[in-house]
């Protein structure tokens, strides 16, 4: 990593200290801090060839809208990325950041997604299968079964959820209303800041998706079963003008498809570790996400209700 030429290239002044190694790791990335002359920065190095596809754009324009996000910063020429010694990198301002808390104030983080469901840019279609698609009985079968025969340590728990996956998928529905919207607000990706607001992160997912939907991904992230907290976060969202309503179970498509190819992504990786997943313990512990506080049928009636 060549700080000196990451500054020149996104004009940041001049470079003063390149991190020893990432500081911080996704499913999608890496991130390093490089301190110049005029502040930190955060540049992100993602694992597989990126096209930035509008999400710098939309990111941009929320920022502008106030919801709490990190600054793109371009390069002199306007672009994402750019390439320093053959790595394609881009360069975000660099915000301190707590640990992921699925126990945020549930105001902050309605107030967040009504902002950010006021944003109105260029929606690109069609919607990527990850967010609308079932993975399906057959292929969680083949999953258990490679699990098993290969001696994973959650095969048995997969397995016994596996009638629940299922069932959950015939609630998907098409997406309704599309709009572009962030599609990916995981506690990993709402943290809490040093000054006790929140700040939303990794925004290269976004593209088009039911705003309602992606409600209903919020309330399960940060209320689960908590009455008090589905109250507080919806309340918050229509008050800061949010433009959806959560009015059937169709409504959770999206986190039914997304919460499903996750947890077949992270079994996948555990009988392949790459980059996403260097090793099996890494595997384990994404699935876990899923495993140890599953959603079921029970659980997101309880959350319309």
């Amino acid at each position: 990593m060549n700080a000196s030429a990451i500054a020149r290239l996104f004009g940041l002044g001049a470079a003063t200290r390149l991190s020893d190694g990432p500081v911080a790791r996704g499913k999608q990335g890496v991130v390093w801090r490089l301190d110049t002359a005029d502040g930190r920065w955060a540049v992100k190095v993602p694992f597989h060839p990126a096209d930035d596809g509008g999400s710098a754009a939309f990111q941009e324009a929320a920022c502008a809208a106030g919801v709490p996000a990190p600054r793109v910063r371009r390069t002199a020429e306007g672009q994402v990325f750019a390439s320093v010694d053959g790595v394609r990198v881009r360069v975000y301002e660099w915000v301190d950041l707590g640990a992921p808390d699925p126990n945020l104030d549930p105001e902050l983080v309605g107030t967040a997604l009504a902002a950010l469901h006021r944003v109105r840019v260029e929606t690109a279609g069609p919607v990527h299968p990850w967010y609308t698609e079932p993975v399906g009985p057959h292929r969680w079968d083949e999953l258990v079964a490679s699990l098993r025969r290969e001696g994973a340590p959650f095969a048995d728990r997969l397995a016994a959820l596996r009638d629940e996956l299922v069932a959950l998928e015939s609630w998907i529905e098409p997406p309704a209303n599309l709009q572009t919207c962030h599609r990916d607000l995981w506690a990993d990706n709402v943290l809490p800041t040093a000054d006790g607001g929140i700040c939303v992160i990794d925004w290269e997912n976004s593209g088009a998706a039911d705003p309602a939907q992606e409600l209903a991904c919020a309330l399960f992230e940060f209320a689960r079963h908590d009455r008090g907290r589905v109250r507080a976060l919806t309340a918050a969202y229509r008050s800061a003008g949010g433009p959806a309503t959560l009015s059937r179970r169709g409504d959770f498509s999206m986190l039914i498809a997304q919460l499903g190819h996750i947890t077949e992504a992270a079994a996948s990786d555990w009988l392949n570790p790459g980059p996403r997943s260097p090793d099996r313990a890494a595997a384990t512990a994404w699935i876990s996400e899923v495993l140890d506080d599953p959603h079921s049928r029970t659980r997101l009636a309880l959350l319309l209700e």
